[in-house]
């Protein structure tokens, strides 16, 4: 009977373990930060947080919603309920008192994000020539050159970015191939290979800036610097380049590659193959901004 219940126990752990791995780390800090929030709110008003019910978690999105943004609302209740599962209890994230509630939210502080900024080749032509002029020490102006450049030929996060290992980059005729274990899209893990080819003019070339980084770079890691750091980089050489620096950040190599490959004509399929982007709704977001000049109305009469 002792073997049996300590089997039982055994188990048990190799489960809890077996949920924590099926989010990335930083995705279940933040499910708990969220729970925290709503726990504070329901300890506040002397409510239940786990497990709660769907009315006090509609006058938790109520409240939430005169300081926060819509997005904001829709990945806390995910999150709430996310750690109502982990606890084995059930949440009805769907009862009517949650689904109006929200729809009311809407049509009151609408849904429309304001993101970052995406950097244009332009941008970061302008940034790299900022680079080269800046008095940093030779090592630091390779290492930001090669991040920017690299960050944005390859449409990276910052996480897939400081997470790469010199065992992953393979250098081929056409360019080099990176090898991205695991990213936000991917969380079991199978893994993309962005290809990117080499550029015309070295001196924005993501490739030639590699190789000569991967001579004087000692570390197993291509960019050892924290995820934090990639967005300080990038903030500080935006600035340095006449941009404002509070419109950027990590994300704008990202979404800078995406709009302006979609800006040059690329297909939402070439652009999904890199950046790895499951849904096309974001891609689109991206096709959508490229084109407000592009392809608008008033071309034809602004060129009379």
């Amino acid at each position: 009977m002792n073997n049996l219940t300590s089997d039982i126990k055994n188990l048990e752990i190799k489960t809890l373990d077996n949920l924590k791995l099926s989010k990335a780390k930083n995705t279940i800090r933040a499910y708990k930060s969220d729970f925290k929030d709503f726990a504070i709110f329901c300890s506040k008003h002397s409510m239940k947080s786990m497990p709660t019910e769907p009315k006090i978690v509609s006058l938790y999105l109520t409240y939430l919603s005169k300081q926060s943004k819509y997005s904001t609302l829709k990945r806390r209740l995910a999150s709430i309920n996310i750690m109502h599962r982990y606890k084995g209890h059930y949440l009805d994230t769907k009862h009517p008192i949650i689904v109006e509630n929200l729809l009311g939210i809407k049509r009151q502080i609408g849904v429309f994000q304001k993101s970052k900024k995406p950097l244009m080749f332009a941008d970061i032509k302008e940034i790299i020539k900022g680079i080269n002029e800046s008095e940093l020490s030779e090592f630091k102006k390779l290492r930001d050159k090669s991040l920017i450049l690299i960050g944005f030929s390859g449409g990276f996060r910052r996480s897939e970015l400081v997470s790469i290992t010199k065992d992953d980059i393979e250098f081929v005729k056409e360019g080099v191939k990176i090898f991205v274990k695991k990213s936000k899209s991917d969380q079991s893990g199978e893994g993309m290979i962005k290809a990117i080819p080499s550029f015309r003019s070295l001196e924005y070339c993501p490739v030639d800036h590699l190789r000569k980084w991967l001579q004087i770079n000692k570390n197993d890691l291509l960019f050892p610097i924290s995820d934090k750091n990639v967005a300080l980089i990038i903030k500080k050489h935006a600035s340095n380049a006449g941009l404002d620096d509070k419109k950027y950040a990590g994300h704008s190599l990202r979404s800078g590659f995406a709009t302006s490959t979609a800006e040059l004509g690329a297909s939402e399929r070439n652009i999904m193959a890199m950046t790895g982007h499951k849904s096309v709704d974001m891609v689109r977001r991206y096709i959508k901004e490229a084109d407000l000049f592009k392809n608008n109305a008033l071309n034809k009469i602004s060129n009379e």
